[in-house]
This record gives structure tokens, sequence and C-alpha cells, in this order.
């Protein structure tokens, strides 16, 4: 049977939509509002504190075609938004309709990493709350390292246009004024190599020396010492001036990735009690500090995912934060969910998938949505209260800003209803890109997977040995990254089919977008163009020619010009010399 309620364009889809009959005429700012103690739905059960039920039409006693009946001033924020949307699709003649809806998950989040090279000017973080508002998130963290202001530490933050304490106290209140929580976020033990480049702060590393991330050698700093009593000091200085700047009970101090752990300065008592037991002792060190400031802790989980006899240890007042970007099995939510939640306490969990946008260039299609919605499935049926999407910026954060937004509509109505977690792309062409012909959702998500038949084999191209769908990066990206002679173990037909794909995609980008998305999404096809071809014309045989290069390198040249005025359109100054480097290293092959 057809459903009646299919050209109804919303992001995201209210759980129940019931027609009532014809359009009737509503002035959203008419709407009746009552609050009241119990709401359920069609199948009785309570609607929550974040639910609402919404009637459009005529109803005796009632001068409002629009009525709203929540438990909650939440509930009937989410209702508002459910109406604006309709507006924005019918104008004011909308169907009678009554619809109930509620969410997954109580906290909705996203968060955005303001430490790999964009920090986000004043204006455009307001923009960004605005959007995550109309979509029904009600969380937001900015991933930091290094670009917050901290007194007493400039040159660690004086070349990166930092968010200052002034801008994250009015940043704060504008988010409490669109129903969002803005929650602290430091990396307080690894991801710290900014501030050990320093002498100032080189002493507090774990190491300078080798070591092994994951499966990668590295080199040089990367976590504090956790056994060294001025690391305790230094996170101190740094909670005490970054907390009292939010309202949210809430802080994340990270710990994630900390593999260096006894490679270096903590080696001797890792041999003693074990790498899990030091890692452990400090994390829970960090944990009180930011208690004495009246914050509730919440840190990465996958340290403490992987050696399972230390998560007794973790402070039961801590939320678990279960991230991972691929698909399963890769990202595991269902066993770490009940990894977490085991034994006598049940740790407050949330899943944390990602956007798929970083290393990349126009995302990862296919990637992002098994991810998310393998993260909504696991965490509704494993308990978890929270999902939180992640986007990052490795690599130069190289990829524009829409190319994120639209995956975190995805991670909106994954959040919003986990059971039907893939938006409708004509809801999200409408409602996130503003696009009249409805189509650029769907012409957005082919771009995402133009390379997708080479990342399915591409592994080896970033783990040796192992075979696979290509990990945390897309194909074209992680390809023109790579040296002319080196990685060439893809079949070219392959990256001519990539290249074939983009080329098409160039001529069918919708018509009539804002103009600053229509220059975004050119500039991100160019510099896909350019990834390709290069990806294509250094596997011919006898590799490049000079001709081949020297028209590789204008293209290039074209593109981080590009790159560079249209970064200063969201984003502050400081970053985007280095994010462009990634890109002179690229072009200095071909010159």
């Amino acid at each position: 049977m057809p459903d009646s309620t299919a050209d109804l364009l919303l992001l995201p889809r209210p759980l129940v939509i019931e027609r009532l009959g014809p359009p009737v005429r509503v002035d959203p700012a008419a709407m009746v509002c009552e609050r009241c103690e119990h709401l359920a739905d069609i199948a009785g059960e309570p609607l929550g504190p974040q639910g609402y039920e919404l009637i459009l039409g005529p109803s005796a006693g009632h001068a409002s075609n629009a009525r709203c009946r929540a438990t909650s001033p939440a509930g009937q924020r989410y209702a508002r938004a459910t109406l604006a949307q309709l507006v924005r699709q019918f104008g004011h003649s909308i169907p009678a309709l009554k619809i109930r809806d509620k969410p997954s998950f109580p906290t909705r989040g996203v968060m955005l990493d303001v430490s790999r090279d964009r920090v986000p000017t004043m204006d455009e973080l307001r923009r960004i709350v605005d959007q995550l508002s109309a979509l029904k998130y009600n969380h937001l963290q900015l991933y930091t390292e290094h670009t917050f202001a901290y007194t007493g530490h400039d040159e660690v933050w004086k070349d990166w246009s930092p968010i200052t304490p002034a801008e994250v106290r009015e940043l704060d209140a504008y988010c409490l004024s669109r129903d969002i929580e803005l929650a602290a976020n430091q990396n307080c033990f690894g991801h710290l190599a900014a501030w050990f480049r320093h002498p100032r702060y080189a002493h507090l590393a774990e190491t300078h020396g080798d070591w092994v991330f994951d499966v990668w050698p590295r080199t040089g700093p990367f976590s504090l010492c956790p056994v060294d009593p001025a690391s305790e000091a230094f996170v101190s200085d740094l909670l005490s001036q970054l907390l009292p700047c939010f309202s949210s009970p809430l802080v994340n101090i990270g710990c994630d990735e900390t593999f260096d752990i006894g490679y270096g300065r903590s080696k001797q008592a890792v041999t003693d009690r074990g790498r899990a037991a030091v890692y452990m002792d400090f994390v829970r060190t960090i944990a009180a500090i930011a208690r004495t400031h009246g914050k509730r802790p919440m840190f990465w989980a996958d340290i403490a995912l992987s050696h399972p006899e230390e998560l007794h240890r973790v402070p039961e007042d801590m939320i678990a934060l279960a991230w991972g970007y691929e698909p399963p099995p890769v990202s595991d939510f269902t066993a770490w969910c009940k990894a977490l939640s085991a034994g006598t306490s049940k740790r407050e969990t949330w899943v944390c998938p990602g956007t798929s946008s970083w290393r990349s260039i126009y995302g990862r299609t296919t990637e992002r949505r098994e991810n998310i919605n393998a993260a909504a499935k696991a965490g509704a049926e494993g308990g978890a209260t929270g999902m939180l999407i992640c986007d990052w910026g490795d690599t130069g954060h190289q990829q524009h800003w829409p190319i994120a937004l639209h995956a975190l509509a995805h991670g909106a109505q994954a959040a919003w209803d986990a059971a039907n977690p893939n938006p409708d792309a004509r809801a999200v062409s409408l409602h996130v890109h503003a696009d009249p012909s409805l189509t650029v959702g769907d012409w957005l998500d082919q771009l995402g997977d133009a390379d997708l038949s080479v990342r399915e084999v591409a592994l080896p191209l970033s783990r040796q040995g192992v075979e696979g769908r290509l990990r945390n990066q897309s194909a074209i990206f992680i390809d023109m990254h790579t040296k002319l002679g080196d990685g060439q173990a893809v079949a070219a037909n392959r990256w001519q089919a990539a290249l074939d794909r983009i080329e098409h995609l160039s001529t069918t980008l919708p018509p009539g977008l804002p103009a600053q998305l229509d220059a975004e999404l050119r500039h991100t096809i160019n510099f896909a163009r350019f990834a390709a071809k290069r990806a294509v014309e250094r596997r011919a045989p006898g590799g490049l020619t000079t001709a081949n290069k020297a028209a590789l390198a204008a293209d290039l040249r074209a593109v981080m010009a590009e790159h560079r005025r249209l970064w200063l359109l969201r984003s502050r100054l400081g970053g985007l010399d280095h994010s462009a480097g990634f890109l002179t290293k690229v072009l200095a092959e071909l010159e």
C-alpha cells in the first residue's frame, strides 16, 4: 500500500505521521503549545521528556490551526522545528496532520575538530549551531588540543587563531538559546604533539623516541608521561582555565590512542604494573581534577575496551565514549556497549560514529552509512544514552563544511530514529542544502562513492600485507599523498572508472544552489578530478610525462588558490598555511 505521507520531506522524519485531511492555513507564530505531564504515542508508549504531539488542522475551541502538546520546552522546540520544515516545503498551506514523535537517544551530539587546522570563525560557529538545532541535535563539542587561548601558554596557540575564553562564553550562551549543550573538550593525555614541539613542554612527553601507533611505526612525542607529577600539574592548569567557561556539567578529557605509553619514561612502571593499569591510573587522576571543578568527565573508551581487565576501574560517574569510524565488524558497537555495561555497574555509554569526511575530499558514503547505522542500532539496543557524531580534520582538514554537514544530516536521522536511520535525500537537499531541485543530497551520496571500487581493495596502501577495504580515508586522497613511484597495487582500470564517475558528476551538479555551496562543491569536484587524474596518469606505462606533470601542476595550483579563498569564508586564518602545506608537498613532485 503506498505511503500517503511519502511526499512530506522531514528531517529527522517523525515516528508517527497521520494524514487528517486537505491542507489548512497555518501561521507558525500563532501555534498554541500545551504542557502536559503524560503523552503517549499510538501504541500507548510514553513519548518521554523530549517527545511531542503536533496537530495541524481545525479543531473546536482552538483559534489556531497549529497545536502542540509536549512534556517539556525541548519537546515544544522540536515541534516548532518540524513545523518550520513543513512551512519550508509547503508554505503556509500545509496538509492537515497529526504527528507523534520522540528521539531514540536523549543526547544527540556533534563533535567538531578545531585542532586540525580549521578553527571556524564566530559567525560560522553560530551558523553551525543554528544548523544543528534545526536538525534537533542538542549537544556540541569542539575537539581541542592546542587551539584554546590558555593564559601563560601563548607560544603554543599564538599562530593558530585560537578560540578565546570570551568567545567560548559567548558561544555557550548562544548554544543555550538554541537548546544545545556546549560541553568542554580538551585532550588531556595523548594527541599533544603540538605542545611538545615547544621546548618548554618537551619534558612532559612520554617519549621523543620510536614507538608503534597501532601497527604503524612512529617517532616523536605524542602523550603525556603518566608517571610524572608535572603531567598532573599541566592538566590541572589547563582544566582550571577551560572548564569555568562552560555552563555544561560535562567535560570530554580525551585519553584516546595512547599507544606510546611504556615506550619511554613510564617503561618501568608498565613493566611493574602493566600498560593498562598505568593508563587507567592517569585517567582516574585527570577525572579527579575535572571533578574539583564540578564537572562530570567523559573519555574515549578505546584503550579501556582493549584491556577489559581494567574496565572495572573506570569510575562509575564517567561517561564512556565508544568510538569507531568503520562499518562492522571493524567497529563493533554491539560488543563495546555490552562490555561497558557488564558487571554490577551500568556505566553510562555513548556511541560515537563518524562523518567519514576527513582524509577524503568528498566523503565516503557507503562506509558512513554502515558505520552510523550500526552505531545507532547497537546503541539503542545496548542502552546507550547518547550518540555523538564525530567530524575530524586529519591531514589539513581539506573537506569543505557541506561535506561534513551532509553526513551530520544522516547522523541526525539515525540518532533520532535508530530503527529507520537513513534520511530521505530529498529532505536533506531541501532542509540542509537549500536546494530547490531536491537532488543535491543524492548527488553528494554518489560523489562520496566515486572511488568505492578502489577503496574496496586498497587496504594494502595503508596496511602492508592486509587485504580488504581501505580504512579512515578515501583512495584518491591517500593516493594523492603517496609518492609518484610508490603504492601502485590497485589496477589502473579501477582508477579510470573513479575518474570517469567524477567527470560525470561534474556535469550533473544541480543548478540553483546557494552561491557559497555551489562554489564549495565545484571546488570539491575540481580537487577530486585532480587527484583522480594524478592516480590514473602515474599508472600509465612509463609513468607521468613532462607534459602530464605540467598540466597536473597547473590544476593543483588552481585548486590550492581556491582552497585558500574558500577557507577564509568559514575559518580563521590560523592553520591555513599548515593545511596548504600538505598540498605544497604534492605540488613539489610535479614541478
